[in-house]
């Protein structure tokens, strides 16, 4: 493990090359569709999908209609590596590779989401995920260019709201209304841009939205609770998650000039959000609220030292209150925060290109009231980064570094603390012939303490417990490795990723063994870790049945994360096993998809951490295009949990009381003109 150590300072090397003129693919936030390519615009400088170095997935607009559900974390948990911390249907936060918080980004249109999610389980993400065209998925090290959270990896929501090309037509739009039947849910979500038509140097293009949602208390099949908790004494409710309802309003209008050598464009939304926090003999609900202003811009230069410069930025003002069964508000939580990140792209020459970018945040955090676990704090963050890509003779290389300052400032009692640190990955791939390809990444990233981890001391009622911070702890370092092998012939493809990190301080709260207000205290301290893991997916064309275009579909993930202070012992909430087998079949106007998803059981436990049962789900989609030359209007069915299985998430602190979802019939329609 040594030799590891030292690969990423070799990486260094390459990525300070000496500047050379450099680039000229766009790279504002959008997966671009080219010969049946998507463009990966994680990277600054734009990147092939099927090119990437790291675990990458683009969730695109058919699949979202097919997933569709109210949070974030819910939306994308059948994808490979990902899981989600489910605190009932309002409060869902993408978990990959087992690691949470604030390890994983998650962002809105390339600026992050501005909330307090990676604060606590029970809190929501300020993200309408209705109206997204896609999501993109970056595992891994490959998050250098919005932060240096050790090596969890980012969840990017595009929603388009600021328009960043001219439409075909003047006026077009998407309406969407739909229904479940495990919640009574209800939805109707839509987007217009309107682009009227002229001779100037500068389009005006207008973009409204709005979305909103309404659920009641889903349904399950049993209790809800596990049957260790059932053997005592007490009430044990069955059939019905009582305080899981939920409903949402999501506002957004943006503007933009779109001319021959870029655009810039401006945007605001509005976000009302209001959900039960089920599991508990109280019953709290939560009311958040978000207002939030976007800025986005590129350039395109007509020759010279740079090709493109891009600018993207937000502020936001959030707040929710956690209001008691009584209607008193129980504890109030705030952020006000900016973000804003610029990036120069150099001109190309030969096969070399480069990025450089600055990226600027601040965060106002607060919580007042009974579950006050954090003081009011301040935190400033300055990252200076650069991506780096080379390609000969069939080799493809590719290299970044981050350099990152962070001030976290307790604003009770005037406690300081600031970090600084330097992040690299480097990597390359090769063709070894038409059909495989095989590539790797090494890397070294420092995470920052957060100001929960540095200056926590309450009760979080949300997760039993009564939370410690230090003051004292030092930055997390994460040293790994990512091995890619990708293999197509004919209609079969599959893509491999091996991946292994070592942490030194990573951050975790413990449990001391103490009491305190009732609940057991838990320090944060750190030790070292490991994760390693596999993710598998496969894709075989099965031909032609008639008139029918059949496909096969698999995936398998595997993540296995322990501290190794000593003993080896595994880490809390790491996810099981998954795998999920479909067969799709589509002849022009039906599409057909069935599916199993398969959760194993989770026997690697933490100290004081309970057993999670396996399980298998049945899932069913139906799609009709009654215009077989277009997509313009499609009725859509499905039906999750078919077979009404019981489903506890491990990831989730609620799973022994709080089960998934029972069998759920949904009917939508899309109309896009």
């Amino acid at each position: 493990m040594t030799k590891l150590s030292f690969v990423p300072v070799a990486g260094a090397l390459f990525v300070l090359l000496p500047a050379a003129p450099g680039f000229s693919q766009s790279s504002s936030t959008q997966a671009i569709n080219t010969d049946d390519e998507i463009i990966v615009t994680t990277s600054p400088l734009g990147q092939v999908a099927d090119e990437s170095l790291v675990g990458t997935s683009i969730v695109g607009k058919e699949e979202l209609k097919l997933r569709m559900a109210g949070s974030v974390g819910e939306l994308l948990k059948f994808e490979p590596g990902i899981s989600s911390t489910f605190f009932g249907p309002g409060a869902s936060r993408p978990i990959i590779r087992g690691q949470g918080g604030d390890r994983i980004r998650v962002l809105d249109n390339g600026i992050g989401s501005i909330d307090a999610s990676s604060a606590s389980p029970d809190h929501g993400v300020a993200i309408e995920p209705a109206m997204a065209e896609r999501v993109e998925i970056v595992r891994g090290s490959g998050l250098l260019r919005f932060g240096s959270s050790g090596a969890g990896g980012v969840v990017n929501v595009i929603d388009g709201r600021i328009p960043d090309a001219v439409p075909v037509q003047p006026i077009t739009g998407v309406i969407r209304v739909g229904a479940a039947t495990v919640d009574s849910s209800r939805e109707i979500a839509g987007g217009f841009n309107f682009a009227p038509r002229s001779n100037a140097q500068l389009i005006p293009v207008f973009h409204v939205e709005a979305a909103k949602r309404t659920s009641n208390d889903y349904s399950v099949p049993g209790f809800t609770e596990v049957a260790a908790l059932r053997a005592l004494p007490g009430n044990h409710p069955a059939g019905v998650v009582v305080n899981s309802a939920a409903e949402s309003l999501s506002l957004a209008a943006g503007f933009s000039l779109i001319g021959a050598q870029g655009y810039v464009g401006i945007a605001v939304k509005s976000l009302d959000s209001k959900y039960g926090i089920p599991g508990g003999d109280e019953l709290p609900t939560i009311e958040l609220k978000q207002f939030r202003y976007d800025a986005n811009g590129s350039y395109q230069f007509d020759g010279g030292f740079l090709d493109r410069v891009d600018f993207f930025g937000g502020i936001a003002d959030y707040k929710h209150a956690e209001i008691e069964e009584t209607g008193a508000v129980g504890t109030i939580f705030r952020n006000q925060g900016w973000e804003t990140r610029v990036e120069f792209v150099q001109a190309k020459i030969g096969k070399y290109q480069a990025a450089y970018g600055l990226q600027l945040q601040s965060r106002d955090f607060s919580a007042i009231g009974e579950e006050a676990f954090v003081p009011p704090t301040r935190t400033r963050q300055t990252g200076f980064f650069t991506f780096q890509q080379f390609n000969a003779g069939g080799w493809h290389m590719e290299g970044a570094l981050r350099y990152e300052t962070t001030r976290h400032t307790s604003l009770l009692s005037g406690a300081e603390r600031s970090f600084e640190g330097l992040s690299l990955s480097s990597g390359l791939d090769h063709h070894i012939n038409s059909r495989l390809k095989l590539g790797g990444t090494v890397f070294r990233t420092v995470r920052s303490p957060n100001s929960n981890e540095l200056f926590s001391n309450g009760p979080h009622l949300a997760t039993a417990q009564f939370e410690l911070g230090d003051i004292d702890l030092q930055q997390e370092i994460a040293t790994g490795a990512e091995l890619v092998a990708r293999y197509k012939n004919g209609d079969f493809s599959m893509d491999l990723n091996l991946f292994y990190t070592r942490y030194q301080n990573y951050v975790f709260g413990e449990e001391t063994g103490a009491v305190r207000d009732g609940l057991a205290v838990f320090q944060f301290r750190g030790a070292n870790a490991r994760f390693q893991g596999v993710e598998v997916q496969i894709s075989k064309g099965l031909g032609q049945w008639k008139g029918w275009d059949m496909l096969l579909t698999g995936q398998l993930d595997l993540v296995n994360a322990n501290l190794t202070d000593g003993v080896d012992e595994p880490l809390p909430r790491i996810p099981p096993m998954h795998g999920l087998l479909g067969v799709e079949a589509d002849n022009g106007i039906w599409s057909l998809r069935t599916e199993l998803f398969m959760a194993a059981t989770q026997n690697a436990l933490a100290r004081n951490e309970t057993r999670t049962a396996g399980y298998v789900m049945a899932n069913a989609f139906v799609a009709v295009r009654p215009f077989r030359s277009n997509d313009a209007i499609q009725f859509r069915a499905s039906v999750s949990n078919i077979f009404d299985a019981t489903a506890r998430q491990h990831t989730s602190f609620l799973k022994d009381v709080v089960p998934l979802p029972g069998r759920n019939v949904r009917v939508s329609l899309d109309v896009e003109f």
